[in-house]
């Protein structure tokens, strides 16, 4: 398990529970957050191995987690549960999700300085073995991914076009959900 799906240790042993619960549901942990603070909060990102996730998936897993961590007790403190999908800006937690997402613009940071530089943001351009391969200002250049400390999309519109298209090809939108739009080109209506 790498630290991007689970960063600190109560993390990992929190993934190390519930990732088989998420499984048998058939879902795959995205990530694993335990944050503290005045009201604790255990966030859980997950989705389907070909990806995405409904409101009702989040709802059957977040009913199998808290059942689970009731009889674990992994928590000392009060916390809430919550469970959601990766969201469009979603983090990149996965050597597969760096290749599923290869042409979108990202923001990647590391644990050390590499060249005098933490952060990096560029459009992924793959993934050679072990190494991700990003298109930066200076050129393309290779980060290995036990170097990454975190990695996440940038929210733009050619990303946001892209999975709406890929939902509705999906069957997953329903365009009647939608008002109707409207294009006025020089004051007159199409």
């Amino acid at each position: 398990m790498t630290d991007l799906i689970a960063k600190t240790a109560i993390d990992r042993r929190l993934a190390e529970i519930v990732s088989p619960m998420i499984e048998a549901l058939g879902f795959e942990l995205v990530r694993i957050r335990l944050m503290s603070g005045k009201n604790a909060v255990l966030q859980i990102m997950a989705e389907r191995p070909d990806g995405g996730i409904e409101v009702d998936d989040c709802g059957e897993i977040s009913t199998a987690v808290s059942a689970l961590l009731d009889v674990e007790d992994p928590i000392s403190e009060p916390y809430a549960l919550e469970v959601s999908s990766p969201g469009i800006d979603r983090p990149l937690t996965r050597l597969k999700d760096f290749e599923a997402w290869e042409g979108y613009e990202t923001k990647i940071e590391t644990h050390d300085l590499i060249d005098g530089r933490r952060r990096f943001k560029g459009n992924l351009a793959g993934v050679e073995g072990s190494e991700i391969l990003i298109e930066i200002e200076e050129g393309t250049i290779g980060l290995q991914f036990d170097w990454l400390s975190d990695a996440k999309l940038v929210l733009t519109d050619d990303l946001i076009r892209d999975v709406l298209r890929a939902r509705k090809d999906a069957g997953n939108v329903d365009e009647k959900q939608f008002d109707e739009i409207q294009t006025i080109i020089d004051g007159q209506e199409e």
